[in-house]
């Protein structure tokens, strides 16, 4: 499961697409409507947050803002729940992991 803290604007094509997948099947275990992936890294810090369905609807709606940037249609209805106010830190060092893992993807992708 990757759920990139880095903007989806930086994603090609397929890797907005495929966050978007991710995220739904985080907002899945979130709800507990799925017995995999449950204690995935990605998806802890969302479970550890006052509010983890509002947390990954508010994600999800990015991830979505950015699709419709680009003339894509995301099916906006499947986010369950209204978004959160609460804000989800990123610390450094997830920052500077993601963007290496990030610059590897790059190299091998379009």
């Amino acid at each position: 499961m990757r759920l990139w803290s880095i903007h989806p604007y930086y994603l090609d094509s397929k890797g907005l697409v495929a966050v978007w997948r991710e995220g739904l099947l985080a907002q899945a275990c979130l709800g507990g409507k799925t017995k995999g992936y449950t204690n995935h890294p990605q998806l802890n810090r969302f479970k550890e947050s006052k509010d983890p369905l509002g947390l990954i609807s508010a994600y999800l709606l990015c991830i979505a803002s950015e699709a419709t940037k680009r003339k894509y249609q995301f099916n906006t209805t499947k986010i369950l729940e209204a978004p959160s106010f609460y804000i989800l830190p990123v610390t450094d060092s997830q920052i500077k992991f993601e963007w290496i893992h990030f610059l590897k993807k790059i190299k091998q992708g379009d």
